[in-house]
């Protein structure tokens, strides 16, 4: 795990004009490295090839809120793979009552049950893709150019995973109420060449390249009325109970689109089983993670007083050391725009955010 957690504290006048929501959850992500098949892999939802048993499950997924929720009622877990062409997810759903309604590629699959897939190559939070996938083998792929809270038309639902393989393996039966079932599996093969419309990052990625992915799955309360499954209603308000969110990394928040949430997903050279590679923790994710703070306070302190700000007692910022990075951050702005950085103090490297939340380093800025 990354160990450097980060602590922000607001001021209580702050606190008021709270709109942009703030993970409730230290920075602590999940991690997992991915190995190479080395073998082919046939995506049908089976996962009965040797490479597949030898790959590691991710721990089962929490609430998206994380442990300060219920466990969730029913397990699930993820594991991955890749090789030069696709990088594989694989998942198992425990359920006893498998259901799906939605035929139509791209239709919104979290209207049934679902399983989610969440990529951000670079890491900077914009420019990621969206997967979601039911019972039914029905998938819905989209591009997101920012989260939902930076702009009002982030996603675009008309992008595809060109080449996308996807399989789905039943233990039970769909949409019979008249049995207990087991649970279902999904395999995913998701193709490379769709990731270079989207992220200047290595295609393949090479050995220790680190990406950003999570998973979440939608699970919906039901109830059998007049032979099909139906989606109980709450006598109180007269709708459907919200559905549950479980995910594997948490996001501290009830919204995916925190991508500087997600787990990091590190490649290896390695065959599967050949070598175990440990995880490596990376300072400059520390810095990032610190500046995105100030962007929390920053959109908060904007929805408040109508412009941003480069005081940092106004903003309510508790500066905070981090290892091999200076402590105070500058922050340059105009009313209606900020760009906030921090110096590493042993290279020419600077961390920045901006606040449409995208991140880089100095290096990358245009």
């Amino acid at each position: 795990m990354l160990k450097t957690f980060i602590t922000v504290v607001l001021f209580s006048s702050l606190i008021l004009a709270q709109e942009l929501q703030i993970p409730a959850i230290k920075f602590s992500p999940r991690e997992y490295v991915c190995y190479k098949s080395g073998e082919p892999l046939t995506i049908d939802g089976k996962l009965d090839e040797p490479a597949w048993a030898k790959a590691e499950w991710t721990d089962y997924f929490l609430d998206i809120e994380g442990s300060v929720k219920p466990v969730p009622r029913f397990k699930t877990r993820a594991k991955m793979l890749w090789d030069e062409n696709y990088l594989y997810v694989a998942a198992e759903i425990q359920e006893p009552d498998i259901w799906a309604n939605v035929k139509d590629r791209d239709s919104v699959i979290f209207r049934d049950n679902d399983f989610e897939v969440f990529i951000d190559p670079d890491g900077n939070t914009h420019n990621y893709a969206e997967y979601e996938m039911n019972a039914l083998n029905t998938v819905w792929d989209l591009l997101l150019e920012k989260p939902y809270r930076d702009t009002k038309n982030a996603a675009i639902n008309n992008w595809d995973y060109h080449g996308l393989k996807s399989g789905v393996s039943v233990d039970g039966t769909i949409n019979n109420f008249d049995d207990k079932d087991n649970k279902w599996t999904v395999e995913i093969a998701f193709p490379w060449s769709a990731f270079k419309e989207i992220a200047d990052v290595n295609i393949p990625p090479k050995d220790n390249d680190q990406w950003r992915i999570n998973f979440s799955r939608v699970e919906w309360k039901t109830e059998v009325v007049d032979g099909k499954y139906k989606k109980q209603v709450n006598p109180a308000t007269g709708n459907s109970y919200p559905e549950d969110n479980w995910v594997w990394s948490p996001q501290g928040v009830v919204n995916m689109h925190y991508p500087e949430m997600w787990g990091f997903l590190q490649f290896s050279n390695e065959i599967i089983g050949s070598k175990a590679v440990r995880f490596i923790n990376r300072k400059e994710e520390a810095a990032k993670i610190f500046l995105r703070q100030v962007y929390y306070l920053e959109r908060n302190y904007y929805d408040r007083f109508g412009k941003f700000t480069n005081n940092l007692n106004e903003l309510g910022l508790k500066l905070q050391t981090i290892p091999g990075f200076k402590v105070t951050p500058v922050i340059e702005c105009t009313s209606d725009m900020f760009e906030a950085s921090l110096q590493s103090e042993d290279s020419p490297e600077k961390i920045y955010i901006r606040n449409d939340g995208l991140t880089w380093t100095l290096q990358d800025k245009k």
